[in-house]
């Protein structure tokens, strides 16, 4: 089938949709009518979710989670989470209520400094480019100074410029390596916008400056962008107390289980096939609150694996230890957030999620992300080193089995009454289902 189309994006709303439902549905009807049913019924606030992206048609719902009783540095939270993935916020704030009877959640911001770059080409002789850079340098900061002025009267701005040689990894390349602080706000298109600007400085003054000779006039820019890769935009998070204090009604050889769970994260440390399913389950509770604060998690992600990469093999996000009769568990990440511009003032659950959250600071909320993170991780650790992590899991899948399976009142009382004493599976649950309706 060709489904080439031209001139898509001018199309109205309805045009594409008629579209889509005519070309890939063998009723168009239902298909028109199930993409209009996810429409808002508030015309304001469904041209405004249409207006976030491009080729808008509808909206693509996510459960809006709350895990309650977060203790992180004294003070108590109650945290949003967005995420589609059954047990998430069950497991976390499960954690939170375990920790917050041990002394909560400690957590340390250590650095906050994000980084772009401009990357270009130069073949001539270094040590004239390397004087040609300190002589001007101070015209990138002069040129960028009204991109910089708000910025710069909140505390943030421009931190430091360096010239890099890259030269060794490719003929002829070189970078404007430039570190940024901007506050409460993410920061990309503040941090764009002077990189674009150091570029077009960069350009002119090595046409005009006589350090160069004729042939090395050439300096060509290739492009300017930010980096999400902010390993000196970190924070660290930590949970400890003494082993005897691990004990609940699931753990009752506290000693057994801090040696077993310590050992199950050096596993993640040295196995990059475990480590990445491990780190997984700590993005979990990352993206899930991320996401629901309005932030890019793409962007977390990518940074966070890089990070877990940085000593030059992937490995765990977190680590544990026992010394001395104290069990410690603890989590560095870095985490590049904002709670000013973009969606955080323009989503109204994003707006919502962080009137919860008691309006933080980007700061605050680096540090109350990645304790739930650390959270998650321990309550799959938890799971894995003593029950195992299927049994909860399945029984919270359990709901998604009926649902799709369109069982009614009576059927999900029987099954849910038949699985408390029954492990689950997703065969076991249609087998139960099937004979139920045989009946």
């Amino acid at each position: 089938m060709d489904t080439a189309v031209a001139g898509f994006s001018k199309w109205s709303k309805d045009e594409k949709i008629d579209w889509i439902a005519n070309t890939y549905f063998s009723n168009p009807q239902e298909a028109v009518a199930r993409i209009k049913s996810y429409w808002n019924s508030d015309e304001a606030l469904q041209k405004l979710h249409d207006e976030f992206i491009e080729n808008t048609i509808t909206n693509f719902y996510l459960p809006f989670g709350i895990a309650p009783n977060f203790l992180i540095n004294g003070k108590n939270y109650t945290v949003p989470m967005a995420i589609e993935e059954s047990s998430v916020v069950a497991a976390a704030s499960k954690s939170a209520k375990f920790w917050a009877t041990r002394g909560g959640f400690k957590t340390t911001i250590l650095g906050t400094q994000k980084i772009g770059q401009v990357h270009f080409t130069f073949n001539g002789e270094v040590h004239k480019l390397e004087r040609f850079f300190e002589q001007i340098k101070p015209q990138f900061f002069t040129d960028t100074e009204q991109l910089t002025k708000n910025m710069r009267a909140r505390g943030g701005g421009i931190t430091n410029i360096e010239l890099r040689n890259k030269t060794a990894l490719m003929p002829g390349y070189f970078q404007l390596h430039a570190t940024f602080e901007t506050k409460d706000s993410m920061g990309a298109n503040f941090i764009n916008s002077c990189l674009e600007q150091f570029a077009q400085t960069l350009v002119r003054e090595a046409e005009s400056h006589d350090v160069f000779s004729k042939e090395e006039k050439n300096l060509r820019v290739v492009m300017s962008i930010l980096s999400n890769y902010v390993p000196n935009c970190v924070v660290r998070a930590e949970v400890s107390c003494a082993v005897d204090e691990l004990a609940d009604k699931n753990i009752d050889n506290p000693k057994a289980f801090a040696e077993k769970f310590v050992q199950a994260v050096r596993i993640a440390e040295v196995e990059p096939f475990r480590a990445v399913t491990h780190n997984k389950g700590i993005m979990n509770g990352i993206d899930a609150v991320v996401l629901a604060t309005g932030n890019d998690f793409r962007a977390i992600e990518a940074a966070a694996h890089a990070y877990a990469s940085k000593d030059g093999q992937y490995a765990s996000l977190s680590h544990a230890s026992v010394e001395d009769g104290i069990f410690r568990f603890w989590l560095e990440v870095p985490l590049a957030l904002g709670t000013v511009g973009g969606l955080t003032s323009l989503h109204p659950l994003v707006k919502m999620a962080l009137q919860m959250l008691e309006k933080p600071s980007a700061h605050e909320l680096m540090q109350v992300v990645a304790s739930v993170g650390l959270a998650q991780n321990f309550a799959a650790l938890r799971s894995l080193t003593t029950t195992g992590i299927q049994e909860g899991h399945m029984k919270m899948h359990l709901n998604n089995i009926l649902n799709q399976f369109e069982a009614n009142d009576e059927e999900r009382a029987q099954v849910k009454k038949h699985f408390k004493n029954h492990a689950v599976s997703h065969s076991a649950a249609v087998n139960f289902i099937e004979s139920l309706r045989k009946r």
